[in-house]
């Protein structure tokens, strides 16, 4: 998939059958898969011990123990992506996954063809699909319901992401993972009903998050 180097992965599945399928897609996609797990705790230390570009998880070790190993392996290689795959798909689990830090969610029932096309494109995105229904014009939510809506922990990680702090530099600021502050500005986008980063930042100034004086960062 790239052409200066190959690509490698670690694959994470209770069944010897599946790591051994996915090994062999990954394969053709000329990936080099230099691990392979039966448990999160397996997974994690591969991952710690190779620093791949890609970990393949199944849904129900991505998120066992409160989804920590998606969060503990991208601590460990931050730039690597997750792709998570389960035997079921529903809305709840690919927001688990996603909220967890997966890059890419696909179900087992999927053709071999779909996921070898979702791993390509995690490097080289060319596909771009648009919503399946329209959605009317976001409108940001006022200075009260947004006050409301939002934690005392999302507003500091607003207030700070608005003065132009980094994903890194909040989470050594608050003393939690890049995934964690990731999951509260994904929630702060859904309360603030925006689409982005500077949408956010945008509502924060204009309602006067940024002259207020900082919380205190203990979580």
């Amino acid at each position: 998939m790239r052409p200066d180097a190959a690509r490698t992965a670690v694959i994470a599945d209770r069944y010897p059958l599946w790591r051994d399928a996915l090994a062999t897609l990954l394969s053709d996609l000329d990936v080099t898969v230099v691990g392979r797990a039966a448990t999160a705790e397996e997974a994690v230390a591969i991952v710690e011990e190779h620093r791949p570009d890609i970990l393949v998880a199944d849904y129900s070790l991505a998120t066992s123990n409160g989804g920590r190993l998606l969060e503990r392996a991208q601590g460990a290689r931050a730039e690597m992506r997750c792709v998570v795959l389960s035997e079921q798909s529903d809305d709840s689990e690919r927001d688990a996954a996603f909220a967890a830090g997966a890059c890419a969610y696909c179900a087992k029932q999927a053709d071999p063809d779909d996921l070898t096309a979702a791993i390509r494109q995690l490097f080289s995105p060319s596909i771009f699909f648009a919503d399946t229904q329209p959605r009317p014009r976001r409108t940001a939510r006022t200075s009260t319901e947004g006050h409301s809506a939002l934690t005392k922990r999302e507003l500091e990680i607003l207030r700070l992401a608005a003065e132009g702090h980094s994903n890194s530099e909040l989470a050594r600021m608050l003393w939690v993972t890049e995934q964690t502050i990731k999951f509260h500005l994904s929630n702060i986008y859904r309360k603030l009903d925006v689409a982005n980063r500077t949408e956010a930042s945008r509502w924060a100034m204009m309602n006067g998050l940024l002259e207020t004086e900082p919380a205190t960062a203990a979580a």
